[in-house]
């Protein structure tokens, strides 16, 4: 038997918690915030996450995790240079430095010590944004509820980011200066100075667009991995399936996009019915496909030679 004499709570996410509870009573507080790892149900009472995350859940902590994997690897290339061979050494260390944060990530988060998280359904876009939904009834006192209402999808990325960081800057400078001899004192550190800057933006963008990230992300992984392919394929001048196969590095950034592409396929479907999104898999190499067969007739190699001429 609940005992609750206070009025019915305003708001989206204003809620009563529970103060005492036995086998007969439960009585709960005023209408408030919900402490952390709680939000309201539908009778405004403050609930724990138990729950544990969806598929979609995963694959966007798994987008916001291969975020600064993917940055890190950009910059390493962009500045180690073409002759350089300390990039691949730089390439596995920056995803040790990730693989390592996520599971120290899973690690601390409730429930602490195992590979797991447990945590509340994202019912609605304002979920993210609860700080924009506290009631003012009178328009002049506002009862401030703000609470992490998708817990813990919004802190755990800043938790993840936080790390990274932290082993970036214990492990790379020390792999950097022992074997990136070929490269000038100036350029040795770039990329890790990079990740000082894409740090922080990640963090912002998380911030403040972390909701409609967690609903746009499918398509932005599908919309990116088809046009840096098309712009890698088209500044490599790979125009047959013979350009594609003379090195081993066309092939791998090949199968890396195909993986974005596949990733992209599944958060859209959901793969909430199995047996018919499966099939949209097979897709995966059609935009590769589509290119080879048709760069005879667009003929990238002279578009870029005249825009170097600057014609």
């Amino acid at each position: 038997m609940a005992i609750d004499i206070q009025p019915a709570c305003l708001g989206l996410y204003c809620g009563k918690t529970l103060i005492y509870k036995n086998d007969s009573t439960e009585i709960y507080g005023e209408c408030g915030v919900c402490p952390r790892g709680q939000r309201t149900n539908t009778q405004k009472y403050c609930q724990p996450c138990t729950e544990s995350p969806e598929l979609y859940d995963w694959l966007y902590l798994g987008f916001m995790a291969l975020l600064p994997l993917v940055l890190h690897w950009f910059f390493i290339e962009w500045y180690s240079g073409k002759k350089s061979s300390s990039a691949l050494f730089q390439h596995v260390t920056a995803l040790i430095e990730c693989s390592v944060a996520a599971i120290v990530t899973l690690l601390v988060s409730d429930p602490v010590g195992v590979l797991q998280i447990r945590s509340c359904r994202v019912l609605m876009l304002s979920d993210w944004y609860t700080m924009l939904y506290n009631p003012s009834p009178d328009y002049i006192t506002t009862i401030h509820c703000t609470h992490e209402a998708v817990y813990p999808l919004y802190t755990i990325v800043f938790i993840y980011y936080a790390f990274c960081l932290v082993l970036m800057m214990l492990l790379r400078p020390l792999l950097v200066k022992k074997i990136a001899c070929g490269l000038g004192k100036s350029d040795r550190f770039k990329s890790i100075y990079a990740a000082l800057y894409f740090f922080p933006i990640l963090t912002v963008i998380q911030a403040v667009g972390g909701g409609l990230l967690y609903y746009a992300f499918p398509y932005i992984v599908l919309v990116l991995s088809l046009v840096t392919l098309a712009v890698y394929m088209s500044a490599s001048e790979i125009e047959s399936f013979k350009d594609l196969l003379l090195r081993k590095k066309r092939l791998i950034i090949l199968f890396s996009h195909w993986l974005l592409h596949a990733y992209g396929i599944i958060s859209i479907s959901r793969v909430d019915k199995l047996e018919q999104d499966l099939p949209l898999l097979a897709l995966v190499p059609a935009p590769a496909l589509f290119y080879i067969l048709t760069a005879r007739y667009t003929e990238p190699s002279r578009i870029l030679s005249e825009g170097a001429n600057g014609h």
